[in-house]
Order: structure tokens, then C-alpha cells, then sequence
């Protein structure tokens, strides 16, 4: 007993390890870009794109806050702006929706980074998937004339202590956090293996799995990071790769559907509480999730699985 719990905090300690070696360097370069203006600039560039989704120019900077630090950023800039740019229920979706394909990118692509999906897929999968997604939602919801009805936000952040030593606390409180998730999620792991469950995990999900060519050893960390997110998911799933039991292929795939469809509980409960609709971020965005990735697997046939 003694050195199975050993093992789980040695398995545990290796995975936060790398994740940690990876994401400190992001988060300086981003709260480094974001104290000089960079947030402000990339909303600038995002403008005109907007249009083509149906939002507001000025909504640029609420994605572009998304891209660059994290949603609880951009719900806060949202939160401002509401007040005086009121939206319908359509374009708080269809703004929830770019957010939630296009977030956090420089951490979390740093994250995939390590998995071997290089920089230009996880951009290309991410920020072409937002805008793809986001303006057929836009068609939609035009063509029908649905959710037309003012948007209201149920949630407005509390203000935060701008301070750098209150950032550098917050962020030490964060990476403290996802060693226990992942310490918690590979003591789970070991349980569900040792009842049974795992094996029944693998025998309902396979079929879908199958369907987006998502081979059956990359079931574990494909619910992980689809129902936690990416970081945690990712921190397994590099762990994984390392032992040689995924293929490039199902790592390339994994990422894929993950940069399109993660932590779907916390993510979406947030921007549902920007006012958005449940089909559009959940549902809608599931099924884009899948779809693509099967596109990818398809192509992949036909192409090497480009790293």
C-alpha cells in the first residue's frame, strides 16, 4: 500500500512537473504583453473581423482579452461593456462560442506544444474553428430571426486587486490547485481501473471515439480533458505519450477535439452566465467538435497527421 501511494505521488509530481515547467513562462509572456497594451492591440486587429460574425466591433476586446489571458478576464471586460452596448441572446452565443474555441491560447498552446502539435495546428484548429463556428451561427440566427430577444448578463465579476503581487499569489494558488486535480484524477483513474469501470468507459465511448478516429487507449485523458480542460488533460496525456502508448495520430486527434470542446462544465456554466444559449455553446459546439476532428482523421488517411 505504502509504495502505491509513493507511485501515485511520484506519477503525479512528474505530470504537474511538466505542466508547470510549461505554463510559468507562458503566463509571464502573457501578463507581460497584457501590461504593455497587447491586449489592446490585438482587439484592434480583431475589430473588422467581428463583422463577420454579427458583433460589434468593440467586442473585439472581449475575445482578444480571452485569447490572451483567460474567459474570467473576458467576462470581466464584458461585464463593462454590457452596460453600454446592449446584444441580442443570438450574438452573446455567438461571442461565448468564439471564446470558448479561442481561449488562453498562449498557455494552452503551449500545452499542446508539448504533446507534439506544433504552434500553427493548434492556431489554425482554434482560431479557424472560432470563426468558422461562429459566423454559421451568425447565418443561422439571422436567417431565422431566433434568439433576438436583449441578452442579461446573470453574473458581474467582483473587481480585482490589480497588483502584481496579487496576481503572482493568485497564479502560485492556481498551479497549487491543478496538482491536486491531477493527483485526485490518477488516484480516480486507479480506482475506476481496479473496479471495472475503465473497461466499461471504453466499451460506451468507443463507438464514438471510433467515429472520430480517436483510437481506444486515449479514452482516459479524452473525457479529462473534455470535461477538466486542457491543461489537465494534456498533463496526462503528454505523460502518455511519453510512455509510447498513444500514437502521433491519436495525440494529433485528442488535441484536435479538445482545442474545439473542453472543460465543458465550468467553461460553459460561464458563459452561460454572460447570457448566452445553451444549444449554441454546448450542443452546437460539441457536435463541430466531433465533425471536424472526423474530417481531420479522414484527411489524415490520406496526409501525414502534420505536427
Amino acid at each position: 500500500m505504502v509504495a502505491a501511494v509513493k507511485r501515485l505521488f511520484h506519477d503525479a509530481f512528474a505530470s504537474w512537473l511538466v505542466l508547470i515547467r510549461l505554463m510559468v513562462p507562458a503566463l509571464i509572456v502573457v501578463k507581460v504583453l497584457d501590461t504593455f497594451g497587447g491586449t489592446q492591440l490585438l482587439a484592434k486587429v480583431l475589430g473588422p473581423i467581428m463583422g463577420l460574425t454579427g458583433l460589434p466591433a468593440e467586442m473585439g476586446i472581449v475575445w482578444a482579452a480571452a485569447m490572451l489571458t483567460s474567459i474570467y478576464t473576458a467576462l470581466a471586460v464584458f461585464a463593462d461593456l454590457s452596460t453600454t452596448i446592449p446584444l441580442t441572446v443570438a450574438q452573446v452565443s455567438v461571442l461565448g462560442t468564439l471564446i470558448l474555441l479561442a481561449h488562453s491560447l498562449p498557455v494552452e498552446g503551449a500545452v499542446a506544444k508539448a504533446t507534439g502539435v506544433a504552434w500553427p495546428a493548434t492556431l489554425l484548429i482554434r482560431l479557424g474553428g472560432a470563426l468558422v463556428l461562429g459566423s454559421a451561427l451568425n447565418l443561422f440566427y439571422s436567417a431565422t430571426g431566433a434568439l433576438q430577444e436583449p441578452a442579461a448578463m446573470l453574473w458581474r465579476p467582483d473587481v480585482h486587486d490589480p497588483s502584481l503581487l496579487a496576481w503572482a499569489l493568485g497564479q502560485i494558488r492556481a498551479l497549487v490547485m491543478v496538482f491536486v486535480i491531477i493527483l485526485s484524477l490518477m488516484l480516480l483513474l486507479r480506482v475506476l481501473k481496479a473496479v471495472g469501470i475503465e473497461r466499461l468507459m471504453h466499451q460506451l465511448l468507443a463507438p464514438l471515439l471510433r467515429v472520430i478516429g480517436i483510437g481506444r487507449e486515449a479514452t482516459n485523458v479524452t473525457i479529462i480533458g473534455f470535461t477538466l480542460g486542457i491543461s489537465i488533460g494534456a498533463g496526462l496525456l503528454i505523460r502518455e505519450a511519453q510512455t509510447g502508448k498513444l500514437s502521433r495520430r491519436d495525440i494529433f486527434l485528442v488535441m484536435a477535439f479538445l482545442g474545439l470542446c473542453h472543460s465543458v462544465i465550468e467553461d460553459t456554466l460561464l458563459i452561460l452566465l454572460m447570457g448566452a444559449d445553451l444549444s449554441a455553446i454546448l450542443w452546437t459546439r460539441l457536435a463541430f467538435a466531433i465533425v471536424v476532428t472526423a474530417l481531420i482523421a479522414r484527411m489524415g488517411r490520406l496526409a501525414p497527421v502534420p505536427q
